[in-house]
């Protein structure tokens, strides 16, 4: 009886690990891009100057705008999810060209609803 228990136990236990053991992958959150990535750039002295850098996977810089006058919180997510909207046009817009874009205002226009 102790026997046929122990072995009972032992299953069970051992069920339970590998249910555990089980992990689900991780959610990839909606503002990162398959493309590629961004950074922004800006001063604590100097707050509503920034400089934002698009790159594609790469790594190779395909866009850069310097926006003055306006403070980019990039914590917040619908900021996050315009620079991603921003980004995957830039990549798109380099694969056709090849070329460096600057200052089009395409961040200032999606950060300010004009689109």
């Amino acid at each position: 009886m102790k026997k046929q228990l122990f072995i009972t136990l032992f299953l069970c236990l051992l069920v339970q690990a590998t249910l555990f053991a089980q992990h689900k992958p991780r959610a990839i959150p909606e503002w990162v891009s398959e493309k590629g990535w961004w950074v922004v750039e800006s001063n604590i002295h100097t707050p509503k100057v920034n400089t934002i850098y698009f790159y594609n996977n790469d790594g190779v810089l395909v866009y850069k705008e310097k926006i003055e006058g306006l403070r980019i919180n990039s914590s917040k997510k619908t900021i996050r999810i315009q620079l991603k909207q921003v980004l995957e046009t830039a990549v798109v817009t380099w694969q056709k060209e090849h070329q460096l874009k600057e200052n089009e205002s395409l961040v200032l226009n999606s950060l300010r609803g004009n689109k």
